[in-house]
């Protein structure tokens, strides 16, 4: 096996966590202010993971935001999840840090694009990932998360003809595991289509007990040769059950701080794509703790949601939280 190219990037266990920096004091005295909530996905760096109340995928997200009884919810992730909060919690005042904080995923699937497909197959019934607009939500029938996924489509009946949006690897791992054949809309997740076999090999190598936990949104080769495919969510769990002290994570970096917070004992080792020793997706990390700590002094940027795409996007998105707790 070639030499990796590079140094991996190892989360060694901590002691302790690191204290607050004076802005992100500034941040905990203006949520105070506010009347703030801050939701962070498992992506954000570490220092706005930090002043989080509240860290997770975005299934948790989803019911924190409906949830949440705070005036302003600052949202730290992507502009399709703070969309989703406005969806499910119409009352509070949504901000998220960089308004331009996109998806791939999202963008691969335009609202207009699904209308005339499904205007051209009108009795397809549409399983939406939650990574996209809430135009596409609005067009759905249910929602699901990487961490539903299979839950979700294991309740639709039998004879529904099913069409995937947008991730065709998240839905092909979900037919994989559920035996529901369905229709995959062509998009996908750019950076974790960066990982590959042979990276993930040569990281192995090095530590040749670790085992491989990846993502689904990963492609099926990279799914393949990990020991475990789930969610983010389902990440922690795992490391907390295993009994490995060293870990390979697949998937965007961000996770690897989480990771190490709530299983600080362990040590944990980005997956890496051919080129670098760790993944980053560049819309998750467009959010800084200086545009935090702005959104909350600046009560901006607000998103906003127009009421008939907010109400047709709901009912799917309720439909999901309802089936994820049967």
């Amino acid at each position: 096996m070639p030499a990796l190219d590079y140094e991996p990037i190892v989360f060694t266990p901590r002691t302790s966590a690191p204290k607050l920096t004076p802005i992100q004091e500034e941040i905990l005295a203006l949520k105070k202010a506010r009347n703030a909530v801050i939701l962070a996905h498992n992506y954000q760096i570490e220092a706005i993971q930090q002043v989080a109340d509240y860290v997770g995928d975005s299934l948790g997200l989803s019911y924190q935001a409906q949830a949440a009884q705070a005036d302003v919810i600052l949202f730290c992730g992507v502009h399709f999840m703070a969309e989703t909060a406005k969806i499910v919690n119409p009352g509070r005042t949504v901000l998220l840090p960089e308004l331009d904080a996109g998806c791939s995923l999202s963008d691969s699937c335009p609202a207009e694009r699904l209308a005339a497909y499904k205007a051209a197959n009108p009795n397809v019934y549409v399983v939406a990932y939650i990574n996209c607009s809430a135009g596409v939500k609005a067009l759905s029938d249910v929602i699901c998360t990487s961490g539903n996924a299979v839950k979700i489509v294991n309740q639709i009946p039998a004879d529904k003809d099913i069409l995937f949006v947008p991730d065709q690897n998240l839905g092909q791992w979900v037919s994989q595991q559920t035996g529901r054949q369905m229709r995959l809309w062509p998009g996908s997740c750019y950076a974790h289509v960066l990982f590959t076999t042979q990276a993930i090999e040569k990281v192995r190598a090095k530590f040749p007990g670790a085992p491989v936990v990846a993502h689904p949104e990963c492609v099926q080769a990279v799914r393949d040769l990990a020991d475990e495919v789930c969610s983010t969510e389902l990440m922690v769990k795992f490391a907390k059950e295993s009994p490995a002290t060293e870990i390979i994570v697949v998937t965007e970096s961000g996770m690897l701080h989480r990771l190490r917070k709530e299983v600080p004992h362990k040590t944990f080792i980005a997956g890496p794509t051919d080129s670098c020793a760790c993944n980053d997706c560049r819309f998750m990390k467009m959010n800084t703790i200086e545009k935090v700590r702005d959104a909350l002094k600046n009560l901006s940027p607000v998103i906003d949601v127009p009421e008939p795409i907010r109400v047709a996007a709901l009912a799917p998105i309720q439909r999901m939280l309802d089936w994820s707790k049967r």
